[in-house]
């Protein structure tokens, strides 16, 4: 092996992945591991679409947008188109996460309010009523 190749223990050991999750990138077509019997070796373009697949997943992008994303750089086509894509993508993911930030936002403040009913009701010492009714507010 030269610093060209990496086995996969070591690509496990540098991207903090399982050897599962890269034979499962393998069978997705996702990464193209060199095979030398039952040995991967993964090139410097796999540890690139690596590190894009895992960054891609971080951002929420499905398997399958990732994939599309990728492809569009082993393409034939213009480098600007290609920027442009990609920037379109996550444009979109940005507006998708953003949404999902708000509605979660609005959840825990709904949650937070529901907590301070119950600590109020608990202190009161009151006797208490069936709780189910404040839930269907």
């Amino acid at each position: 092996m030269d610093e060209t190749h990496m086995t996969i223990g070591r690509m496990c050991e540098t991207f903090g992945v399982s050897a599962r999750t890269l034979r499962f990138y393998e069978t997705k077509k996702l990464l193209f591991p060199i095979r030398q019997g039952q040995k991967r070796l993964f090139t410097k373009r796999d540890r690139a679409r690596l590190k894009l697949i895992l960054k891609g997943k971080r951002f929420g992008f499905s398997l399958e947008e990732i994939r599309q994303l990728l492809d569009l750089y082993k393409s034939d086509q213009d480098p600007q188109f290609q920027i442009k894509q990609a920037h379109e993508r996550a444009e979109r993911q940005l507006k998708a996460l953003e949404a999902k930030k708000h509605e979660l936002e609005e959840i825990i403040d709904d949650l937070r309010s529901q907590l301070a009913w119950g600590k109020n009701l608990l202190s009161t010492r009151a006797p208490l009523k069936p709780a189910i009714r404040h839930f269907d507010q």
